[in-house]
């Protein structure tokens, strides 16, 4: 009787086991938006753009490689893990990002940040929080010194790093406590999936496997090292190179893959390395504001070396004309260049009306509104600018706007 009851158990067991595993392995085909891309129509001002979007409302919806998740769906789920990226999947990216960094026993993980596990980790509650490179520090009312901590990918090994569960990226800088300090999520985001079953953390060559499955093309993303280069005889080009040999491991088409770095020495590796892979390199523009972009000769210089395709944050591409939303100069200079433009990032700005874009939309503050407004600025980036994709945090904003655009 108990062995039947066993059996039966057991049975029970593998069929579950067995069909998440199935259910996990069939591509997406539903794209489900959800209500957000609509509240943002309703949000815009009445004008030829509004009335074309509310008419492409019911659908239907479909995966669009303009569409690019960013760190997955990172406003709400924690970055770079598989619920992330399966909840891009489902809002219709055809795209995903891995932001590329690595651990102590020098294998490829997906983190935003070598040392940026302090604040999108749990670690600081385990037993690994001996390991981080500076110890977590309350806060210090008597000389306002903002608690602190420092924990790497290179503090610990791979299978150490994989025990860890994601959470939403933030700190409290008045934290008297480890427990206090993780609970820094901005108000406009959500803890609601970052439990400690959920945020489940990857290395690379498993998001490269993940993303096989969703059937989605692949953006990685070479993070600087914090760490002194070479690490323990891991060189740069050894790290430029094991990144780009993970595709090639599993089979993947260099058309499947835009690599990514704001170094560009790495750019340039991989087009004297690896051409076949660097014909969708994505030079990332680390501008911290108008004043810092790169002139036209310059861009000329890229185009020179081979770049194809530069990436600036959104704000370079954007200006005001009458209070509207115009391609800015550097637009137009990157057009003059013959490059190719992808942008970031859509959905990381909290509440519009509050925060005029932030950092984001610096250069056009005064011409944003309201939550509408997202929808106006993705519209001049896609019309005038011309970019080829654009990295969201919520892709179901993106993936709405090309489908009714007829974007691929």
């Amino acid at each position: 009787m108990f062995k039947h009851i066993a059996k039966i158990v057991l049975t029970s067991f593998l069929f579950a086991t067995f069909g998440a595993i199935a259910e996990q392995n069939t591509p997406i085909q539903n794209i489900q938006l959800g209500p957000r891309p609509f509240f943002l129509v309703s949000q815009m001002n009445d004008s030829p753009l509004k009335r074309k979007l509310q008419s492409c409302t019911n659908g239907p919806f479909k995966k669009s490689n303009f569409s690019i998740g960013h760190r997955g769906a990172a406003l709400m789920f924690p970055e770079h893990t598989v619920e992330s990226y399966e909840a891009a999947a489902r809002m219709g990216a055809g795209v995903m990002e891995c932001d590329v960094t690595f651990t102590k026993d020098k294998e490829l993980v997906c983190r935003h940040a070598q040392n940026d596990l302090h604040t999108t980790t749990n670690i600081l509650l385990t037993p690994l929080a001996a390991k981080c490179t500076k110890p977590f520090t309350p806060f210090d009312p008597s000389t306002k010194t903002p608690a602190s901590a420092e924990c790497r990918a290179s503090d610990i090994t791979l299978a150490e790093f994989k025990s860890l569960r994601g959470k939403m990226d933030g700190f409290n800088p008045k934290a008297l406590t480890a427990q206090e300090f993780m609970a820094g999520t901005p108000a406009w985001r959500t803890d609601l999936y970052s439990g400690p079953t959920s945020g489940t953390l990857m290395s690379h060559k498993e998001s490269i496997a993940l993303f096989k499955r969703l059937g989605v093309k692949m953006t990685p993303e070479l993070k600087e090292a914090s760490v002194t280069m070479p690490f323990e005889g891991f060189t740069q080009q050894q790290y430029a190179q094991k990144m780009i040999d993970e595709y090639k491991q599993a089979g993947v088409k260099p058309s499947q893959v835009l690599p990514q770095s704001f170094n560009e020495q790495d750019i340039l590796y991989w087009i004297q390395n690896e051409p076949s892979f660097a014909k969708q390199a994505v030079f990332l523009d680390a501008a911290e504001t108008v004043k810092d972009l790169p002139s036209l000769e310059k861009l000329k210089d890229y185009k020179r070396k081979g770049v194809k395709i530069v990436a600036p944050p959104i704000f370079a591409l954007l200006t005001l004309e009458d209070g509207k939303l115009v391609p800015s100069a550097y637009a137009k200079n990157v057009k003059k260049a013959e490059l190719d433009i992808i942008t970031w990032s859509l959905e990381r700005s909290g509440v519009m009306a509050l925060d005029k874009g932030g950092w984001y939309y610096q250069s056009v503050t005064a011409g944003i509104h309201h939550e509408g407004d997202i929808l106006e600025a993705l519209h001049v980036l896609n019309k005038d600018v011309g970019i080829r994709g654009i990295f969201s945090d919520w892709p179901a904003t993106v993936t709405f706007y090309a489908n009714c655009m007829g974007l691929k």
